[in-house]
């Protein structure tokens, strides 16, 4: 019977682009000294050449195969790792990774750089910098010719999990066998007594003398599969080391080196690293039992939906039961106190649910260091990029569609932030710039800080192009926050030459169109001559959120309880008047602007008074607002409904849900109306007011 291997693709894929990831940051990082990263950094390649080769992906095993010869060389020691080199094997990465897409799409790679590429290795496999000088005696060769080579000593010890992984060492010594001949000698010495015996573990050892003229590379292909998970020692087979050696011999000298003349020549496990291979089992055994399992996406958005219908249908029986909680019936009161344990099974799953689609910001940030690196290259730019916060979470989905707008910031802060190197030592700044992005938790939310040391922004430059390109008036009066608020306006850019980085005017615009789309806010602060700060505010996740539901008329709506601060009852004298229909509220220490919903979304008045209305503080885009609503109701859990995928886009409403009577309620998006509720004579009323309210508190002070 034969087995299907396309089922297996897909998770060769997927697995093949993690060892990209690894190559990538371990090539990045590479110290020459620090073997166990250039290892990681070859059985990396060495997995993905193998799988590729099982799979029938030609292309790239082929291509893959030269990157390995030449990261072998490097780890043996036979090849130095010279910055060249360095940006060649990156190269061979984004190589590898189209190929692999290519496999992935079902199409065929046509990239001329893959061509290039491979060319290039091909001449650095053939005549390549050699190794720097080493202490090796140069009396070595002579020697060698002396003991001509018959073979290879194989020294194999397996993890006890081994067979469990559905490997078979007998297969393996029959692999060898074809090679040429061989003599086996089994170690005991591990044997644990039979009581303590687990059958489905393994815990015996192999050492194998095999005459053969193949390469050691031949060898290692039989252990391929198995290489993480077991001790395994190849080492020429001399003249000398198997006359003087009886195979029943060998063994002892894995544990006690004894004075033969194969000890020279045939290194064997020392004693230093029997401590280390004891010890890898009881590691094995604890990654094993917090291990995971690899799970489609598809099946995990299958059971986010059917636990936001739980919550849909929760909330039904939960209204139903208050409606019914007036009956003095003792079959009511149990009712009650099913419904209230339904309610915290309900959240408590549903806050499992949404964990498993929660992953750590690294694997966004684990992309910039190489593109900080070629960025920088090509800038002629000293940078240190500095990562922090790595480990915070947030939704797969909002994952995946904030990494271009990330390295949008983040190439903006390379190109028009930091100065070149000379320019910083005349500033008295050290010449290797900073960029800093950090991500932490704030309520409901992710903020990731891209912060830069350089010169900040040019207030005065950025106000001459607006006025070139008509985006202000000569006589518009603009604090400097606004000034900085202008490098988002659509077209604007200060690049005084169009490159590949910067200068189109395409891009700060559409980084904040793509974080508002997701419910999040996005804003600078810039100092100059110190460097500028962009702070991005996203929803931990778009699917299930509380909300606060507010009434307007017969109306209901949902606000984010993240984004409220307070709900109070004002009066109208308490409103103070400003040009047009604005109005301001003294709220503590600051004033604060207040949008009417009923005007925003043209509902009829109803028949509460202007003299006792109710407002709902809320903050967002980085500012409060007072919401004023006709009633305040309930607090909800609710589940995210996209209304641009089921309608079309609408200004201010995020979404919509379903709630617990059947009706449908919008979900408001706080920064769209505040965008689109406030007009500009009463943002800069606004500034006005509070920046005459901080002189006045500071000559009190």
């Amino acid at each position: 019977m034969s087995i299907d291997l396309s089922q297996f693709i897909p998770t060769f894929l997927e697995e093949s682009f993690e060892g990209l990831e690894v190559m990538e940051s371990g090539l990045l990082n590479l110290d020459a000294n620090d073997s166990e990263q250039i290892n990681a950094i070859f059985r990396a390649a060495h997995s993905i050449k193998g799988g590729a080769g099982t799979f029938g992906f030609g292309h790239i095993t082929e291509f893959t195969h030269v990157v390995e010869t030449l990261l072998d060389e490097v780890r043996g020691g036979d090849r130095a790792f010279t910055p060249s080199l360095q940006s060649l094997l990156l190269q061979s990465v984004d190589c590898i990774r189209m190929l692999l897409e290519a496999a992935r799409d079902g199409v065929e790679c046509e990239n001329d750089q893959i061509g290039t590429v491979h060319q290039e290795l091909v001449a650095e496999l053939e005549g390549g910098a050699p190794a720097p000088a080493t202490d090796t005696p140069q009396a070595q060769p002579a020697d060698t010719g002396a003991q001509q080579q018959k073979g290879w000593l194989i020294h194999f010890v397996p993890e006890p999990h081994l067979l469990m992984t559905g490997n078979e060492p007998i297969l393996m010594m029959s692999a060898l066998a074809e090679l040429g001949d061989t003599e086996l000698s089994v170690l005991e010495d591990k044997l644990p007594e039979f009581s303590e015996l687990n059958p489905e573990e393994l815990h015996l050892a192999w050492q194998v003398q095999l005459f053969s003229d193949c390469s050691e590379a031949d060898v290692r292909e039989v252990f391929e599969w198995v290489e993480d998970d077991c001790e395994l020692t190849i080492t020429p087979l001399l003249d000398t080391a198997v006359e003087s050696a009886p195979a029943e011999e060998l063994a002892p000298q894995v544990d006690t080196p004894v004075e033969q003349p194969t000890a020279a020549k045939t290194p064997a496990p020392t004693t230093q690293e029997t401590p280390k291979t004891a010890a890898k089992p009881a590691a094995r055994k604890a990654s094993q039992e917090a291990g995971s399992i690899r799970v489609g996406i598809d099946k995990i958005d299958g059971l986010i939906n059917r636990v936001g219908e739980l919550v849909i249908t929760q909330s039904m029986l939960s209204q139903a039961g208050s409606e019914l909680a007036e009956q003095d019936l003792p079959a009511v009161e149990r009712l009650h106190e099913g419904l209230v344990q339904l309610e915290r099974n309900t959240r408590d799953l549903q806050e499992e649910v949404m964990r498993i689609r929660m992953l750590p910001i690294s694997f966004v940030f684990n992309r910039f260091p190489r593109m900080v690196h070629d960025v920088s290259a090509k800038l002629n730019k000293q940078v240190e990029l500095k990562l922090s916060g790595e480990q915070t979470e947030l939704d797969k989905t909002v994952m995946e569609k904030i990494g271009d707008p990330l390295v949008h910031l983040v190439r903006n802060s390379l190109d028009h932030g930091l100065e070149p190197p000379e320019e910083r030592l005349a500033a008295g700044k050290d010449e290797t710039g900073i960029v800093h992005l950090n991500a932490y938790h704030q309520g409901g939310y992710i903020v990731i800080e891209i912060k830069d040391d350089g010169r900040g922004l040019n207030t005065e430059r950025i106000r001459e192009k607006a006025l070139e390109n008509g985006l202000i008036s000569p006589d518009q009066p603009l604090a400097e926050s606004e000034i900085h608020e202008l490098i988002f306006r659509a077209g604007f850019s200060t690049a005084a030459e169009v490159s590949d980085l910067s200068g189109r005017g395409v891009g700060m615009d559409v980084v904040r169109k793509n974080i508002e789309s997701l419910g999040g806010h996005v804003s600078v602060q810039s100092e100059t001559g110190k460097g500028s700060t962009f702070t991005v505010s996203l929803p931990l996740t778009l699917a299930i959120l509380d909300g606060q539901l507010v009434q307007i008329n017969d109306e209901v709506y949902i606000v984010p309880l993240v984004s409220v601060v307070e709900s109070i009852q004002v009066a109208d004298s308490e409103l103070q008047g400003i040009a047009g229909e604005g109005r301001l509220f003294r709220f503590r220490d600051e004033y604060i602007p207040i949008i009417h919903l009923r005007r925003v979304f043209d509902v009829a008045s109803s028949a509460a008074t202007a003299s006792t209305s109710l407002m709902v503080v809320v903050e967002g885009g980085g500012m409060k607002v007072g919401l004023i609503v006709d009633d305040l109701q309930g607090q909800q859990q609710v589940v995210i409904k996209s209304l641009e995928t089921n309608y079309k886009r609408v200004d201010g409403i995020s979404g919509a849900t379903i709630l617990g009577d059947g009706d449908v309620a919008l979900i408001l998006d706080v920064a769209g109306l505040i965008k689109i509720g406030l007009e500009p004579t009463t943002k800069h009323e606004l500034h006005r007011k509070n920046e005459q309210l901080q002189v006045e508190e500071e000559a009190l002070a």
